[in-house]
């Protein structure tokens, strides 16, 4: 069944002069305009195609791809401002509206805001809303600790950074685990740290315990391997100059280092690390 707000494969079942008409089953036919008919278009042909209602609120097809569909968040600037609320653009000339009551506080143009799209049960109209947690879940059972998925990052608290998780959970990174910096509407990989006894989501940008550290390493041993066993990363560096290397917070790095030593791999010194007998 063709869906509102998302992409669908339609036949071509008519043309007329102002563009072509598309089976959306119980949607009924669906323009696409004549501006996104080509001449290599033929009746029978599927299209691949966005619905949307145009703004006489009329249900048409584009062949445009608009920067995010319904039940996904993206980070999005406001063009224009009237009384019914701020205007988005995502790509299609028809800016994406975001009510007044659906902002988590009052939108400025030229400002960019984080926001996940839902469609209107009442006027089937794509909307934006900034109060993720009106739509998003913020707890489940139904993600394993350790697990990769894809982050958005949403916003600040005192204990560290909120994220929109998979386009459908709401987490947070705490501030010992952001090793790096974490920008507003920055996206980035990630994994579930744990999940706590009231659902609610913990995350890590690293892969949590030993697997992670495991990882961690080998591609210390490997660096010291390619640079004549020796390295200046010792477990007193710079937290950014690890960083640069590793891809790793300083507390996670000591944590490898500290494994690799209790093995006999390693060396630690003022000047640094050293494969042992090197």
């Amino acid at each position: 069944m063709a869906q509102i707000g998302q992409y669908n494969q339609l036949p071509i079942v008519k043309f007329v002069d102002f563009g072509a008409y598309l089976d959306a089953g119980e949607l009924g036919q669906i323009l696409l305009p004549k501006r996104y008919v080509t001449e290599a278009m033929a009746l029978g042909q599927s299209v691949d195609v966005f619905i949307h209602l145009d703004s006489q609120d009329i249900l048409v097809a584009t062949t445009l791809k608009p920067v995010v569909t319904v039940g996904q968040t993206a980070l999005l600037r406001v063009v224009d401002i009237n009384d019914a609320g701020a205007f988005l653009d995502w790509g299609l000339p028809k800016h994406l509206l975001v009510p007044y009551n659906e902002q988590h506080k009052r939108f400025e143009v030229d400002r960019s805001y984080v926001v996940t799209l839902y469609l209107d049960p009442y006027s089937d109209r794509i909307v934006g809303s900034s109060k993720l947690n009106r739509h998003l879940i913020e707890s489940t059972q139904d993600l394993d600790v350790g697990q990769p998925v894809e982050l958005l990052i949403c916003g600040r608290s005192d204990m560290g950074f909120k994220a929109v998780i998979n386009d459908r959970y709401l987490g947070l990174v705490f501030r010992d685990d952001a090793f790096k910096p974490l920008h507003y509407g920055e996206k980035t990989k990630g994994y579930i740290k744990a999940i706590r006894q009231d659902g609610k989501i913990d995350l890590s940008l690293q892969p949590p315990g030993d697997k992670g550290r495991d990882r961690l390493q080998q591609k210390i041993l490997d660096h010291l391997n390619s640079h004549d066993g020796q390295s200046p990363l010792g477990d007193r560096a710079n937290p950014d100059d690890i960083y640069k290397t590793f891809n790793v917070s300083k507390g996670a790095y000591k944590k490898a280092l500290g494994a690799l030593y209790k093995q006999r791999l390693i060396t630690i010194g003022p000047e640094g690390i050293k494969l042992t007998g090197e």
